[in-house]
């Protein structure tokens, strides 16, 4: 049987190399050396607590264990974001403000059609922003809507919540909060 230790060692190394965030499921295949029930277990409870004692490790470190949509990620914490931004002094990727209404809507409202999305912005969709959200890993087809036309349903991936550091879309802020930090931010209308 692994010791705690080791198991947490292996698991900080294997989330420090690996690509994409990896869930528990994943740790335990890589970590289990056994097929028997018992094992699983320990296993698992092992994996628990080693998760918990890295996410401890890593609080006066400036990095930390994130719980994303598909499993979990060591990342930079945000407080270091503008050092880290010097390092790479590459221009951040501008969005359009038709493309990030559009993957506002289908977040908060998905399943969502394109004509669901139109009717609340108050102007066509194009096949464009649609295109590069789906391009991006951000959204996908959810199928037909049984309405005539049989109109496409999107929905937010996986990767949409990896992207944007959440583990739900639970984890979205409220629409009342975003709509009260943007009445904020506007200038008011002079009367």
């Amino acid at each position: 049987m692994i010791e705690l230790n080791e198991v947490r060692k292996a698991i900080e190394a294997l989330l420090l190399v690996a690509e994409d965030p990896l869930s528990r499921g994943q740790l335990s295949n890589l970590l289990n050396e056994s097929d028997g029930d018992d094992d699983n277990v320990a296993v698992a409870q092992l994996i628990d607590e080693s998760l918990n004692l890295i996410r401890e490790d890593c609080a006066d470190r400036a990095y930390e264990l994130v719980e994303v949509g598909s499993g979990f990620r060591m990342q930079v914490k945000p407080e270091f974001n503008k050092w880290i931004a010097k390092l790479w002094m590459q221009r951040p990727r501008r969005y359009s403000r038709a493309l990030l209404e559009t993957l506002a809507l289908i977040a908060y409202r998905q399943p969502i059609t394109r004509g669901e999305i139109e009717q609340v912005r108050g102007v066509a969709v194009s096949s464009y922003t649609l295109r590069t959200l789906v391009d991006r890993g951000w959204i996908r087809e959810l199928g037909q809507k049984e309405l005539p036309g049989r109109p496409m349903m999107y929905g937010t991936t996986r990767y949409f919540l990896d992207y944007f550091s959440l583990k739900s879309l639970d984890d979205l802020p409220p629409l009342r909060e975003l709509q009260e930090s943007a009445a904020e931010t506007l200038d008011p209308v002079p009367q």
